[in-house]
């Protein structure tokens, strides 16, 4: 299997996401955003950063290069997509899922380790857990509070497609654990299908236990699971 990591202009962590797959085995190559799609593509990561330097609206540019029109037709046909912060807002954007990203509630960075809630465990991305558990992923984004019109909201609960919230460490949905404001605490959502995901914390991040952990790692595992189902 391989999974592409798609680089835009402004891209800054393709290569993290790389080398966090390559420490799990798992075969990874970054590909320019003008270019296709490899012909083995089994899996493809948005990985987060500056896409055209978040200018218009954080991942609209870049939702609009020519690979993302491969990107969908690959998801629509089971092709495990994963987007990453900058890259959950290019899938936003792009229509892989609903809602957007947005300014923080503080209105400034945040880099800092919080806590999510797995609201799902019949996907790949979250197959190694079990509902209610509480996983430490950092985060690093000016623009990741989650908003969307309250209909569509919830629709998404309804439809069992919140993949990760916001929480302590004990698994409470509270103001304080909230780290940038998103509606209803919400951390990662899901596409119309379970294997399109994107979620604003960095699980690449936390593939290593000398350097941020390692409960991103079985997000991450999530393409082997994909393929392997």
């Amino acid at each position: 299997m391989t999974v592409a990591v798609v680089r835009f202009g402004g891209s800054n962590c393709d290569r993290d996401a790389e080398a966090a797959l390559e420490h799990l085995d798992i075969d990874a190559e970054i590909v320019w955003h003008e270019d296709d799609l490899p012909a083995d593509t089994t899996g493809i990561v948005l990985p987060g950063g500056f896409s055209y330097g978040d200018y218009l609206r954080a991942g609209a540019m870049a939702a609009r290069s020519p690979i993302l029109k491969e990107v969908r037709e690959a998801a629509a046909e089971g092709v495990p997509v994963l987007g990453i912060c900058n890259g959950a807002q290019v899938g936003c954007e792009s229509g892989l899922t609903e809602g957007a990203f947005t300014t923080n509630e503080s209105a400034r960075f945040q880099c800092e380790h919080v806590f999510l809630r797995v609201e799902r465990t019949d996907t790949p991305w979250t197959a190694a857990f079990e509902e209610g558990d509480v996983i430490e992923i950092p985060i690093a984004h000016g623009e990741g509070r989650f908003e969307i019109e309250e209909d569509r909201l919830t629709r998404l609960e309804t439809e069992d497609r919140v993949l990760f919230r916001y929480c302590d460490a004990e698994g409470n949905l509270t103001d304080d654990a909230n780290p940038n404001g998103s509606k209803h605490s919400v951390a990662g959502v899901l596409g119309e299908s379970e294997t399109v995901a994107v979620l604003m914390p960095h699980p690449e991040r936390a593939t290593l236990p000398d350097v941020g952990g390692t409960d991103g790692q079985e997000i991450l595992r999530g393409f082997e699971r994909a393929v392997e189902r």
